[in-house]
């Protein structure tokens, strides 16, 4: 089940990002889908822009549509390489010795 929801914060949603951000260094596919539900819900719920304390803020959500991209292609790599892809491999038994 995932973390994020419609109902979680943009500081939660934030946090998870900021948390899950190093899924490919950790190798971990399952941080990678964390990092990827995160950004989903951060390009519908981030504003583009932002004040506080008389600053403006401006937001890029292409960067983190790429970010989302990077992990996604990520995530197939991580899958096709442990067979997790659903596909078959074939094996080539030619030089095995009995």
């Amino acid at each position: 089940m995932a973390q994020l929801s419609s109902t979680s914060s943009l500081d939660e949603m934030k946090a998870a990002y900021a948390d899950n951000a190093g899924y490919d260094e950790d190798d971990s596919p399952t941080m990678a889908k964390r990092f990827i539900t995160a950004c989903r819900l951060l390009l519908l719920y981030l504003p583009r822009s932002a004040s506080k304390d008389s600053e403006q803020f401006e937001l890029n959500p292409a960067l983190i549509a790429e970010e989302l991209k990077a992990a996604k292609r990520w995530l197939q790599q991580a899958d096709d390489s442990d067979g997790a892809s659903g596909g078959y491999k074939s094996l080539d038994f030619g030089s095995f010795r009995t």
